[in-house]
């Protein structure tokens, strides 16, 4: 496994190594030990799989606050998607700073996001499959979502009207929320 720092603080790119033959392809998507090799520490308890219709559909930006903040792997199983990570810990030297990394079914790459980040992502394709790993369980009460577009990001999605959720689409700014983290205490 090939691991890549981002331009964020604890956010990497996993490139797994894949085996193809005319059959097709094998890799281990997920291996604890090849993860603590590189320095990574995460035990997963919960698997994620969503599935968007749509090229231009926006899911996100969100995070579970507190307690149930969630780390995350994330990967695109079908079509493509610009996956956006912003991070919201307060005291990290790269506060309020975002990427966006291109996860593909061909390109086979993964996100590790840990806890205290906001998380979205845009479909590049109709018929997107999305895969992600949690390190804590989903907590109805502790989901926050904050706009996609908030000014104080800018995020560049490259989409001026894309489809979003009820639930995005009220999604209040950054600034409005309640959601806080403090880097090095999570």
């Amino acid at each position: 496994m090939n691991v890549i720092t981002t331009d964020l603080k604890d956010v990497y790119i996993l490139e797994p190594q894949v085996f193809g033959d005319h059959r097709g392809w094998f890799m281990e998507s997920w291996s604890q030990r090849m993860m603590e090799e590189s320095g990574l520490f995460y035990t997963f308890v919960q698997d994620n799989h969503s599935y968007s219709n749509s090229k231009g559909t926006i899911r996100g930006l969100h995070c579970q606050n507190g307690a149930a903040s969630q780390s995350k792997l994330v990967r695109c199983t079908k079509g493509a998607i610009l996956d956006v990570v912003v991070d919201v810990r307060t005291g990290s030297p790269t506060y309020k700073k975002w990427i966006a990394v291109e996860l593909t079914a061909e390109n086979f790459r993964q996100l590790l996001i840990p806890r205290g980040f906001l998380h979205g992502y845009l479909t590049l394709t109709d018929e997107v499959e999305f895969l992600y790993k949690t390190d804590n369980f989903y907590n109805k009460e502790a989901d926050r979502s904050v706009i996609w577009n908030d000014p104080e990001f800018n995020i560049n999605w490259g989409i001026d009207n894309p489809v979003v959720s009820e639930k995005d689409a009220k999604a209040s700014k950054y600034c409005d929320s309640d959601i806080h983290f403090e880097y090095g205490k999570i």
